[in-house]
Protein backbone atom coordinates (compact mmCIF):
# COMPACT_ATOMS: atom_id res chain seq x y z
CA UNK A 1 0.00 0.00 0.00
CA UNK A 2 1.61 3.87 -0.20
CA UNK A 3 0.91 4.98 2.64
CA UNK A 4 1.25 8.40 0.64
CA UNK A 5 -2.10 7.89 0.05
CA UNK A 6 -3.53 7.95 3.95
CA UNK A 7 -3.44 11.57 5.14
CA UNK A 8 -2.17 11.87 8.70
CA UNK A 9 -5.68 13.54 9.54
CA UNK A 10 -7.74 10.10 8.17
CA UNK A 11 -5.10 7.98 10.70
CA UNK A 12 -5.79 10.20 13.62
CA UNK A 13 -9.47 10.59 13.01
CA UNK A 14 -9.89 6.96 12.93
CA UNK A 15 -7.91 7.00 16.32
CA UNK A 16 -9.78 9.16 17.91
CA UNK A 17 -12.91 6.84 16.92
CA UNK A 18 -10.90 4.14 18.95
CA UNK A 19 -10.46 6.07 22.16
CA UNK A 20 -13.20 7.39 22.17
CA UNK A 21 -15.32 4.23 22.68
CA UNK A 22 -12.18 2.70 25.05
CA UNK A 23 -11.06 0.45 22.11
CA UNK A 24 -7.81 0.37 23.48
CA UNK A 25 -6.72 -2.84 21.99
CA UNK A 26 -7.84 -1.49 18.45
CA UNK A 27 -6.52 1.49 18.98
CA UNK A 28 -2.86 -0.22 19.45
CA UNK A 29 -3.41 -2.42 16.31
CA UNK A 30 -4.50 0.66 14.06
CA UNK A 31 -1.13 2.48 15.10
CA UNK A 32 0.99 -0.19 14.65
CA UNK A 33 -0.05 -1.11 11.44
CA UNK A 34 0.09 2.16 10.51
CA UNK A 35 4.18 2.55 11.81
CA UNK A 36 4.61 -1.14 9.98
CA UNK A 37 3.60 0.33 6.58
CA UNK A 38 5.31 4.39 7.43
CA UNK A 39 8.81 1.85 8.24
CA UNK A 40 8.28 -0.02 4.60
CA UNK A 41 8.25 2.74 2.77
CA UNK A 42 10.68 5.04 4.44
CA UNK A 43 7.86 7.63 5.32
CA UNK A 44 10.20 9.30 8.47
CA UNK A 45 6.93 11.39 9.14
CA UNK A 46 4.10 8.72 9.81
CA UNK A 47 6.85 7.06 11.59
CA UNK A 48 7.21 9.52 14.21
CA UNK A 49 3.53 10.31 14.29
CA UNK A 50 2.65 7.15 15.38
CA UNK A 51 5.33 6.54 17.83
CA UNK A 52 4.73 9.59 19.67
CA UNK A 53 0.59 8.59 19.59
CA UNK A 54 1.85 4.78 20.97
CA UNK A 55 4.13 6.80 23.51
CA UNK A 56 0.83 8.38 24.83
CA UNK A 57 -1.31 5.20 24.74
CA UNK A 58 1.42 2.79 26.54
CA UNK A 59 1.61 5.44 28.89
CA UNK A 60 -1.92 5.88 29.32
CA UNK A 61 -2.36 1.74 29.94
CA UNK A 62 0.62 1.38 32.13
CA UNK A 63 2.39 -0.28 29.92
CA UNK A 64 5.98 0.97 31.08
CA UNK A 65 8.53 -1.19 28.47
CA UNK A 66 6.21 -0.45 25.56
CA UNK A 67 5.79 3.18 26.31
CA UNK A 68 10.17 3.83 26.79
CA UNK A 69 10.75 1.11 23.75
CA UNK A 70 8.87 4.36 21.94
CA UNK A 71 10.38 7.06 22.74
CA UNK A 72 14.02 5.78 22.89
CA UNK A 73 12.93 4.65 19.13
CA UNK A 74 12.15 8.06 18.14
CA UNK A 75 14.89 9.90 20.23
CA UNK A 76 17.49 7.61 17.70
CA UNK A 77 15.01 8.29 14.67
CA UNK A 78 15.55 12.11 15.23
CA UNK A 79 19.28 11.88 15.77
CA UNK A 80 19.87 9.48 12.77
CA UNK A 81 17.60 11.90 10.46
CA UNK A 82 19.60 15.43 11.93
CA UNK A 83 15.99 16.82 12.42
CA UNK A 84 16.69 17.66 16.13
CA UNK A 85 16.12 21.33 15.90
CA UNK A 86 12.46 20.75 14.28
CA UNK A 87 9.43 21.83 16.32
CA UNK A 88 8.00 17.95 15.32
CA UNK A 89 10.77 16.86 16.91
CA UNK A 90 10.54 18.93 20.07
CA UNK A 91 6.62 17.60 20.68
CA UNK A 92 8.45 14.06 20.14
CA UNK A 93 11.32 14.91 23.02
CA UNK A 94 8.43 16.57 24.63
CA UNK A 95 6.41 13.18 25.05
CA UNK A 96 9.40 11.00 25.39
CA UNK A 97 10.21 13.30 28.43
CA UNK A 98 6.46 12.91 29.64
CA UNK A 99 7.12 9.31 29.34
CA UNK A 100 10.03 9.04 31.24
CA UNK A 101 8.08 11.07 34.13
CA UNK A 102 5.66 9.02 34.43
CA UNK A 103 7.40 5.92 35.05
CA UNK A 104 9.31 7.89 37.87
CA UNK A 105 12.53 8.72 35.96
CA UNK A 106 12.39 12.80 36.28
CA UNK A 107 15.49 12.82 36.15
CA UNK A 108 15.72 11.56 33.04
CA UNK A 109 12.34 13.73 31.84
CA UNK A 110 14.07 16.91 32.56
CA UNK A 111 17.13 16.95 29.76
CA UNK A 112 14.51 15.79 27.34
CA UNK A 113 12.12 18.65 28.49
CA UNK A 114 15.01 21.16 28.44
CA UNK A 115 15.43 19.96 24.35
CA UNK A 116 11.79 20.34 23.84
CA UNK A 117 11.64 24.06 25.60
CA UNK A 118 14.43 25.69 24.07
CA UNK A 119 13.13 24.67 20.73
CA UNK A 120 9.57 26.05 21.21
CA UNK A 121 10.75 28.95 22.93
CA UNK A 122 13.10 30.07 20.00
CA UNK A 123 10.59 28.86 17.38
CA UNK A 124 6.63 29.46 18.52
CA UNK A 125 4.82 32.38 19.43
CA UNK A 126 4.94 33.00 23.08
CA UNK A 127 0.82 32.62 23.21
CA UNK A 128 1.33 29.28 21.30
CA UNK A 129 -0.58 26.47 23.76
CA UNK A 130 1.80 24.00 22.96
CA UNK A 131 4.25 25.96 24.67
CA UNK A 132 1.51 25.79 27.97
CA UNK A 133 1.61 21.72 27.47
CA UNK A 134 5.23 21.77 28.23
CA UNK A 135 5.55 24.08 30.92
CA UNK A 136 2.61 21.85 32.71
CA UNK A 137 4.53 18.65 31.91
CA UNK A 138 7.97 20.38 33.18
CA UNK A 139 6.80 21.38 36.19
CA UNK A 140 6.16 18.35 37.17
CA UNK A 141 9.04 16.67 36.61
CA UNK A 142 10.24 19.62 38.88
CA UNK A 143 8.33 18.97 41.62
CA UNK A 144 9.34 15.06 41.63
CA UNK A 145 12.99 16.57 41.76
CA UNK A 146 12.16 18.65 44.33
CA UNK A 147 12.94 22.40 42.56
CA UNK A 148 9.83 23.85 43.43
CA UNK A 149 9.82 27.70 42.34
CA UNK A 150 10.88 26.48 39.09
CA UNK A 151 8.18 24.35 39.27
CA UNK A 152 5.33 27.26 40.37
CA UNK A 153 6.96 29.49 37.72
CA UNK A 154 6.32 26.80 34.90
CA UNK A 155 2.47 26.56 35.95
CA UNK A 156 2.15 30.21 36.08
CA UNK A 157 3.56 30.74 32.80
CA UNK A 158 1.31 28.14 31.71
CA UNK A 159 -2.11 29.67 33.11
CA UNK A 160 -1.09 32.89 31.55
CA UNK A 161 -0.82 31.00 27.81
CA UNK A 162 -3.80 28.45 28.64
CA UNK A 163 -6.10 31.28 29.73
CA UNK A 164 -5.40 32.78 26.02
CA UNK A 165 -6.69 29.99 24.22
CA UNK A 166 -9.80 28.13 23.30
CA UNK A 167 -12.35 25.98 25.06
CA UNK A 168 -9.54 23.47 25.91
CA UNK A 169 -6.80 26.02 26.98
CA UNK A 170 -9.59 26.62 30.18
CA UNK A 171 -9.74 22.94 31.10
CA UNK A 172 -5.99 23.07 30.42
CA UNK A 173 -6.30 26.19 33.44
CA UNK A 174 -7.74 23.99 35.57
CA UNK A 175 -5.30 21.25 35.35
CA UNK A 176 -2.62 23.53 35.99
CA UNK A 177 -4.44 24.89 39.45
CA UNK A 178 -4.70 21.36 41.01
CA UNK A 179 -1.14 20.61 39.67
CA UNK A 180 -0.15 23.68 41.64
CA UNK A 181 -2.25 22.66 44.47
CA UNK A 182 -0.40 19.09 44.30
CA UNK A 183 3.10 21.21 44.07
CA UNK A 184 2.32 22.71 47.02
CA UNK A 185 1.40 19.93 49.26
CA UNK A 186 4.43 18.55 48.05
CA UNK A 187 6.65 21.33 49.34
CA UNK A 188 4.48 22.03 52.56
CA UNK A 189 2.49 19.48 53.28
CA UNK A 190 -1.02 19.49 54.02
CA UNK A 191 -1.18 21.21 57.26
CA UNK A 192 1.13 24.30 56.59
CA UNK A 193 -0.22 24.31 52.86
CA UNK A 194 -4.15 23.92 53.22
CA UNK A 195 -4.93 27.71 52.50
CA UNK A 196 -3.46 27.67 49.24
CA UNK A 197 -4.25 24.16 48.07
CA UNK A 198 -7.91 25.18 48.92
CA UNK A 199 -7.52 28.54 46.65
CA UNK A 200 -6.09 25.94 44.36
CA UNK A 201 -8.78 23.67 44.19
CA UNK A 202 -11.08 26.13 44.22
CA UNK A 203 -10.26 27.93 40.88
CA UNK A 204 -10.06 24.75 39.54
CA UNK A 205 -13.44 23.90 40.58
CA UNK A 206 -14.76 26.68 39.48
CA UNK A 207 -13.29 26.66 35.84
CA UNK A 208 -14.49 23.14 35.58
CA UNK A 209 -17.93 23.43 36.98
CA UNK A 210 -19.15 26.37 34.63
CA UNK A 211 -17.25 25.10 31.41
CA UNK A 212 -19.89 24.92 28.06
CA UNK A 213 -18.48 22.43 26.07
CA UNK A 214 -19.25 19.38 27.59
CA UNK A 215 -17.56 16.83 24.98
CA UNK A 216 -15.36 14.17 24.97
CA UNK A 217 -12.59 15.96 25.74
CA UNK A 218 -14.41 17.58 28.82
CA UNK A 219 -15.19 13.95 29.72
CA UNK A 220 -11.70 12.70 29.83
CA UNK A 221 -10.79 16.02 32.40
CA UNK A 222 -13.47 15.53 34.55
CA UNK A 223 -12.17 11.81 34.71
CA UNK A 224 -8.11 13.08 35.11
CA UNK A 225 -9.29 15.96 37.84
CA UNK A 226 -12.08 14.04 39.50
CA UNK A 227 -9.19 11.59 41.32
CA UNK A 228 -7.56 14.95 42.52
CA UNK A 229 -10.81 16.25 44.24
CA UNK A 230 -11.26 12.89 45.76
CA UNK A 231 -8.02 12.29 47.40
CA UNK A 232 -8.12 16.36 49.32
CA UNK A 233 -11.53 15.26 50.67
CA UNK A 234 -14.09 17.07 48.04
CA UNK A 235 -16.06 14.01 47.55
CA UNK A 236 -19.04 15.68 46.01
CA UNK A 237 -16.79 17.35 43.33
CA UNK A 238 -15.54 14.52 42.61
CA UNK A 239 -18.79 12.23 42.22
CA UNK A 240 -20.39 14.94 39.92
CA UNK A 241 -17.09 15.02 37.75
CA UNK A 242 -17.19 11.39 37.23
CA UNK A 243 -20.84 11.44 37.06
CA UNK A 244 -20.20 13.80 34.17
CA UNK A 245 -17.93 11.31 32.14
CA UNK A 246 -20.25 8.83 32.56
CA UNK A 247 -23.30 11.05 30.52
CA UNK A 248 -20.75 11.85 28.41
CA UNK A 249 -19.55 8.88 27.19
CA UNK A 250 -22.98 7.22 27.39
CA UNK A 251 -24.42 9.42 24.77
CA UNK A 252 -21.59 9.30 22.55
Amino acid sequence: MNIGCISHDRILEKLDGYLGKKDYTGAERHLLYWLSEAIAVSDHSTELLMRNELMGLYRKLGKNNEALNQADTAIARIDELNIRKQVGSATTYLNAATVYKAFSMADKALPLFSIAREIYETELDSNDSRLGGLYNNMGLALVDLKRFEEAKELYLKAIEIMGKGNDEGELEVAITYLNLASATEAELGLIDGDEAISEYLSFAWNILDSHKKQDGYYAFVCEKCASVFGYYGHFIYEEELLSRARRIYEGS
